[in-house]
């Protein structure tokens, strides 16, 4: 029988063959490297038999596809090895995930990493039997007997379409409710490690049982497996958590709270920095500034649609005098407000208005994690208010002065989305419409190619998601700039036109860096917390070799600090070298050494944390170098 291949060419194949045996059809290599297979455009196992005119495409493990059935069978063994381990496991569920796979249980005690070894050891037996996936489907009554005592299993059962089937794959003596599809047997798992142990609610609801959660991950190769973990161990050298505390920056206090945190001298000092490169670049590019309070009455939200739309990550309203208040988990209401303060004339627009807005929003304690998610933080937002023939040119100005921050902060590459119309939303299609399509437009005109993320846009509109790649590879989001016909209607926001008429503004919500906590502990990540001069918090640190030459130290201290060089001078009595080494764990840009020889000629030694040491330089000559890069930011 003739069967379709991806080319739109045929192969012909015995009647009954499966999709494994039409990859060997096409070569022994693709059969050994093949982990499942997508027939007629939907994944399949290779056990799958095929039909006269079925079209195939091979998938391998080492594709993105064939990595996520290759680590979703792997938490299939992990599940198999826990239940052996454990008698009287509760299964919850074993997907893959970017990067790994995870597996929830509800265990008879605790456990914790230490025995991650015991079951991995456990998990390479089975692997090592190389057992089948055997795909069944069953109906309800015996779905439900097979994993009577299972009571999240039957949970999940239950709530399967009546016209679904009832899948389940069995691999040795385990069997778990699945879709699948899953490799062909246990024996090609052969390059996998279990990572961590963690807590996480059923389901991710906080009402619900918390669960025991097992990390792991998988690859094709070993060799890919030892690069992912040789990453892995390079990001948690990257940790800000860590670099934060020991480089002084900040920390979170149970005493003031979760996700709240706390700016340390050092690290206030690169906030300063990155807000006034902010303001200035923003006041240079046609912004100005505005500043709103933190709390406003429950009525600004209602009228807003975020009372609505949002009311689970806003706080309880507080009692003032009889009114509710509500501290503020977004600042363009309040920028409204301002905009309707008078009346405004088409002359004026397009108004662009910018904040560096405080915001409150509650976020779960499970998903809070050191600066990247945390319950106050401060947007670097901004809201232009435009007439719609100045809208494309409004978003093209935004993405234009995106790249230069991103770039400016050393990141050139990014991943661009166009989020579309969710289904929880407000507004017609015609302005649904119309805000998409100049989304679109600008990013064509821009030059910047994009994915479209289906659904994912904001309540009241469509949205440009950009998400920064910093060192590791890894993906962060910052930017987003969302196109809103909503809030003027809601707020009834207007402006005369030539005509002398009133028309509606159209609205532009964007953030460049995103939140300033999130976008600090990604610039730490990045750079492993030795910033770029001109964003570290000391950039040169002076070490007399003995006190004889702390007055010479002072001297080149003062002459430095004249010039706007953030310096310190280590006055303690420690060896040159442990000095040295002690710059060098904070991560100080420039290290000046300063003894005999150094004073006599009116230099310093200069060693630098990324080259090493740079010789002696003449002290004048040194400052107006050091000027020079924290001018260029280089």
């Amino acid at each position: 029988m003739e069967i379709k291949l991806p080319d739109n060419s045929t192969i012909d194949v015995p009647e009954g063959s499966t999709a494994l045996d039409a990859a060997a059809a096409i070569g022994q290599r693709l059969a050994r490297a093949a982990v499942a297979a997508a027939v007629n455009g939907e994944p399949a196992d290779l056990s799958r038999p095929l039909q006269a005119g079925d079209s195939i495409s091979i998938i391998t493990g080492d594709s993105p596809q064939g990595l996520e059935v290759l680590r979703h069978s792997a938490a299939h063994v992990l599940a198999d090895a826990v239940m052996r381990l454990y008698p009287g496991t509760k299964l919850g569920i074993g997907p893959a995930i970017a990067d790994g796979f995870y597996y929830d249980f509800q265990l008879p005690a605790p456990i914790s990493d230490a025995e991650l070894p015991r079951i991995e050891e456990e998990m390479r037996k089975l692997a090592g039997a190389a057992a089948p996936f055997t795909r069944r489907e069953l109906s309800r009554g015996e779905a439900a007997a097979q994993f009577a005592g299972q009571p999240f299993k039957l949970e999940l059962l239950a709530e399967l379409p009546a016209e679904e089937a009832a899948s389940t794959y069995t691999n040795g003596e385990f069997t778990d409710l699945c879709r699948g599809p899953h490799i062909p047997d246990t024996g090609r798992l052969k390059a996998f490690r279990l990572l961590s142990v963690a807590g996480a609610y059923w389901r991710g609801d906080e009402k619900n049982p918390m669960l025991t959660r097992i990390y792991g991950t998988a690859f094709a190769t070993q060799k890919q497996l030892d690069e992912h973990l040789e990453k892995l161990k390079e990001a948690e050298r990257r940790d800000h958590r860590l670099l934060g505390k020991q480089l002084d920056l900040f920390h979170i206090d149970e005493e003031v709270g979760a996700g709240l945190p706390l700016w340390h001298p050092k690290g206030a000092l690169v906030r300063k920095v990155i807000e006034d490169f902010w303001r200035d670049a923003h006041l240079a590019n046609g912004y100005e500034m505005v500043m709103i309070p933190h709390i406003a009455s429950v009525e600004l939200w209602k009228t807003s649609g975020h009372w609505d739309f949002y009311r689970e990550n806003m706080y309880s309203p507080m009692d003032i005098e009889g009114q509710e208040y509500i501290v503020k988990p977004m600042n363009c209401p309040g920028h409204i407000r301002i905009y309707k303060n008078r009346t405004r004339s088409y002359r004026e627009l397009p108004i662009r208005w910018a904040e560096l807005g405080t915001v409150y929003r509650y976020e779960r304690s499970g998903v809070l994690h050191g600066l990247l998610r945390v319950r106050g933080f401060t947007q670097d937002d901004a809201h232009l208010f435009c007439r719609e023939d100045q809208l494309e040119d409004e978003i093209i100005g935004v993405i234009k002065f995106v790249l230069f921050m991103l770039r400016t902060f050393g990141f050139d590459e990014y991943e661009v989305y166009l989020s579309t119309r969710p289904e929880k939303s407000v507004g017609s299609d015609e302005h649904w419409e119309r805000a998409t399509e100049a989304l679109k437009v600008a990013l064509e005109r821009a030059g910047l190619g994009y994915e479209i993320d289906p659904g994912e846009g904001v309540f009241y509109g469509p949205k440009i998601d950009m998400k920064i790649r910093d060192a590791l590879g890894r993906a962060w989001q910052c930017t987003t700039i969302q196109v809103d016909f909503n809030l003027p209607e809601r707020f009834d926001v207007t402006y005369v036109g030539e005509d002398n008429q009133e028309h509606r503004p159209i609205m532009i919500h964007r953030a460049l860096l995103g939140s300033l906590e999130r976008f600090i502990g990604c610039l730490i990540e990045h750079y492993a917390g030795a910033f770029p001069l001109w964003l570290a918090p000391v950039q040169a640190v002076i070490l007399p070799i003995a006190d004889r030459h702390m007055d010479y130290a002072e001297q080149v201290a003062a002459r430095l600090t004249q010039e706007g060089i953030r310096v310190e001078l280590d006055y303690s009595k420690e060896s040159v070298g442990k000095k040295i080494r002690n710059a060098e764990l904070d991560k100080v840009p420039y290290m000046l050494v300063v003894g005999d020889k150094e004073e006599d000629a009116g230099t310093v030694s200069v060693r630098s944390y990324a080259e090493g040491d740079l010789g002696p330089r003449p002290v004048d000559e040194l400052a107006a170098d050091l000027v020079r890069q924290v001018e260029d930011k280089s």
